[in-house]
């Protein structure tokens, strides 16, 4: 389930997991429409408002690299190191 006006999980994991090669044209467009949109929607969206589970999404979706994906899980749901 997402919040309101977001893309949800299961979405943005199968058109991830379809290789780019399988995609149409209509498709690469609709991914990258998606995408933006739900960034948008994201930096707009107050944290104390996000469920866990799109907290966690956003987290793993962001650019930061230096992070595992178990501390970025643990970071959304406010387990992580509070640097």
């Amino acid at each position: 389930m997402s919040d309101t006006g977001r893309q949800s999980l299961t979405d943005k994991a199968g058109a991830a997991l379809k290789p780019d090669s399988e995609k149409s044209t209509t498709e690469h467009i609709g991914d990258k429409f998606k995408g933006t949109s739900d960034s948008v929607a994201s930096s707009m969206q107050p944290q104390s408002e996000k469920s866990t589970t799109q907290k966690m999404g956003d987290t793993m979706s962001s650019g930061n690299t230096n992070e595992s994906l178990l501390d970025k899980a643990k970071n959304a749901m406010g387990m992580g190191n509070k640097d």
